[in-house]
């Protein structure tokens, strides 16, 4: 089966040198131009990877729309931010709305092979992962990695992907440091600063807490990152 790419662009410059470089790699590539024939697109067939601009025409925030409603008919599809917006808020709309990653325009064509490959890759690896077992158990915490849904103590915990991905890498091997750079690499999302990482489990912790106020299981390890300590429980 061959591997399809779509592309929302509405400059149709930039969509064709998209489309022309991706098809020479010898990518399937599907484009739109707005975001209402992408919706029609997505209805009847999805891609592998979407690469999303923002601002589609007068339809300012079209792109984060389209990655919604592109979230709930699939979890894990890679999807990229391809955009000229550049503020942190942006970004921080992206990564809340689990987009693997955001590249800002002008961007190199050639970089934008590379990135297409490293995720299409990464979720290749993902969906060929052993199956056989799929609820993990570290303690009072159980993992089911097919629903990609999370339990503490009993309570199920309420996490976006991202988040899931943190937990599920930090307590692979429990008590075990995960480093920055390691969880940066979890998150599908390129380069991550260390305070967005920071932010991830802040943000993690205080979900578990609002179960049991005596959480404490994710532990700070200064300088480096984060690890689980599985305790007596």
């Amino acid at each position: 089966m061959p591997t399809v790419i779509a592309i929302v662009e509405d400059d149709p410059d930039q969509r064709e040198n998209y489309s022309d470089v991706l098809k020479s790699h010898g990518y399937e590539v599907r484009t739109y131009a707005d975001r209402p024939s992408a919706e029609a697109g997505f209805a009847r067939e999805l891609p592998n990877l979407a690469l999303l601009d923002i601002m589609l025409g007068e339809d300012m925030d079209g792109g984060f729309d389209l990655c919604m409603q592109l979230r709930n008919m699939s979890p894990t599809l890679p999807i990229i931010f391809l955009t000229a917006r550049d503020s942190d808020a942006d970004r921080i709309s992206s990564q809340r709305m689990t987009a693997w990653d955001y590249i800002t325009k002008p961007v190199s064509l050639e970089f934008l092979v590379a990135r297409v490959h490293a995720l299409l890759k990464i979720s290749d690896q993902l969906q060929s992962a052993p199956t056989a077992s799929t609820t993990v158990s570290v303690g009072a915490l159980e993992l089911n990695e097919d629903s990609m849904l999370v339990r503490w103590k009993g309570q199920s915990v309420s996490l976006t992907l991202t988040e899931f991905w943190i937990i599920e890498s930090l307590t692979r091997n429990p008590g075990h440091v995960r480093t920055y750079d390691a969880l940066s690499d979890v998150t599908r999302q390129g380069l991550v600063e260390r305070n967005t990482i920071n932010g991830y489990i802040r943000r993690i912790r205080n979900k578990f807490r609002e179960l049991d106020e005596s959480f404490d299981r994710i532990q700070t390890v200064h300088g480096t990152g984060y690890k689980w300590e599985q305790g007596s429980a």
